[in-house]
């Protein structure tokens, strides 16, 4: 009848208690999205058929994003970044660490059971007093013993405790994939100022040519005693200027092609980039609504998960004001003689419950509690900062890519009405009409000119790369694993650059 009274209790905690859960019920927190961005779309991006605006699930919007560009060079080395990189590395066993905190909390749901096996032989003073049970001399004592321990999740302490490592877990998978995009978006930017660089030295060099003719020219003017020393070295001060801006492009492109090698995960010796100039315009982007912005941006996803645990901590600091309930069991084989350990009048057991609670602790569970309603608000108002900074982020390159292209179109007048005036004051000069310095200020105009034209058309790009970087570069919060898909056993991710060790072989 005890034992009967016994397992009823016991059923009924283990049942009926897991039921309570206490803490809050999350809901996602509101963020302000406006129905559509300030700034309008550059007219290319809305007469391009190769994506739509407003279209945010089709599929063109996946995978790798930079093939837009169609540039194999730039192709490659985004490859090496997916396989090679080391910040990518470092989010990735950052995940994994993660995921694993997940199995651990999911552990606790669990009881605790441990076995073993003991022998102990020992001997009794002969001169300590006899008392009732105490055996005196040597004697041996075989024991195998086996005990189990599990705390009842009666107020939704453990629940909550892994509802807030698996929103972790997927904030961590979100941060991944921010780290992915922005490593590929540093690489294509890196790149594409590379390739501006390129085209800035192919026309200094050519510039360099011409003004080399001029020089000549005015030296067969000197000697023919039509133009002045003064305009020879004001020729050659102009052709030795532009040389060493030539030369001064080399640092800059130097620094770059070493910062694209460490992201590619090789040492600067082992990389170099050929000469390549850019003359590219940027392709289409797709814009979303801003509304679907929020599911593409991984450091939204982020921020949102942070704000799911911090809610789900609140129950497990809540859970503390309510008492602990614990079983406890343990059972086994004892023998003074080993050969009669394994029968039946061998065995002992016994069964067990508490229940535990808190008098007083001077305050400690409510400032607990308030410590993680606080940090709850902080990630709130973490969360709708990210939707603001990534809408800011929208509507800056969207103008960026808007006044650039304005400004571009204006430039390229500009270019054309300088070298119209170099060749008047050429002709000009030619003619005995002018001085040299009249010259010298027309090559001056128009290089100034040209040199802009070329930056804007790299500037174009990177802001090209910095608006699908905004946008989130086609990944959207379908792609963050489950709960289920974080309790799954997952074998290490090789470190990049390493070579994956083979399993050890048994020893026979």
């Amino acid at each position: 009848m005890q034992l009967r009274i016994i397992r009823g209790v016991l059923f009924s905690l283990t049942v009926f208690t897991p039921a309570c859960m206490v803490g809050p019920k999350y809901s996602q927190p509101v963020a302000p999205a406006p129905p559509a961005f300030k700034e309008q779309l550059p007219p290319e991006f809305r007469e391009a058929n190769l994506w739509k605006p407003g279209e945010p699930r089709d599929d063109k919007l996946r995978g790798n994003w930079w093939e837009v560009y169609k540039d194999s060079r730039l192709n490659a080395l985004e490859e090496q970044v997916r396989v090679s990189n080391l910040n990518i590395a470092q989010a990735e066993a950052q995940f994994r660490e993660a995921r694993s905190a997940v199995r651990i909390a999911r552990a606790d749901l669990y009881p605790t059971v441990t076995a073993g096996l003991t022998a102990t032989r020992s001997h009794t003073s002969e001169n300590r007093g006899i008392g009732r049970g105490l055996i005196i001399g040597t004697h041996n004592d075989f024991q195998t013993p086996a005990d189990a321990s599990y705390e009842i999740d009666a107020w939704g302490r453990v629940r909550n405790n892994i509802a807030a490592n698996v929103a972790t877990a997927q904030a961590s998978a979100a941060d991944l994939e921010t780290m992915r995009l922005s490593m590929h978006a540093e690489l294509a930017t890196d790149y594409f100022q590379l390739r501006g660089l390129d085209a800035e030295k192919q026309l200094l060099d050519s510039t360099v040519v011409a003004y080399q003719k001029a020089l000549d020219l005015t030296n067969a003017r000197h000697n023919q005693g039509i133009a002045s020393g003064v305009d020879v070295e004001q020729a050659r001060t102009q052709l030795e200027t532009t040389r060493a801006q030539s030369a001064d492009l080399g640092v800059q492109r130097t620094q770059l092609e070493h910062a694209i090698a460490v992201l590619t995960g090789k040492p600067p010796s082992e990389l170099t980039i050929e000469l390549a100039p850019l003359h590219e315009e940027p392709p289409a982007v797709p814009i979303a609504l801003p509304s679907e912005l929020l599911e593409r941006r991984g450091d939204i996803a982020s921020a949102e998960r942070h704000v799911a645990s911090a809610n789900a901590q609140i129950g497990v600091a809540m859970a503390a004001f309510y008492p602990t309930i614990s079983l406890s069991a343990s059972g086994g084989l004892e023998s003074s003689v080993i050969t009669t350990l394994i029968q039946w009048p061998s065995r002992f057991w016994s069964l067990g419950a508490s229940l535990l609670q808190t008098v007083f602790d001077a305050g400690r569970r409510r400032a607990t509690t308030d410590q993680a309603i606080a940090t709850y608000d902080a990630t709130v108002a973490a969360y709708r900062l990210s939707v603001l900074t990534a809408f800011q982020d929208v509507e800056d390159n969207l103008a960026a890519l808007r006044v650039l292209e304005e400004e571009a179109k204006i430039q390229a007048a500009a270019v054309k009405s300088a070298q119209r005036s170099l060749e008047l004051a050429n002709n000009r000069y030619v003619g005995g009409i002018t001085t040299y310095l009249e010259v010298i200020t027309a090559q001056s105009v128009a290089l100034t000119n040209e040199t802009t034209a070329v930056n804007l058309l790299s500037r174009r790009m990177t802001a090209s790369v910095a608006l699908v970087k905004a946008l989130g570069g086609g990944w959207d919060t379908s792609a963050l694993p489950s709960a289920t898909d974080l309790l799954a056993k997952q074998p290490p991710a090789p470190i990049p650059g390493e070579t994956p060790k083979a399993s050890p072989k048994p020893n026979p």
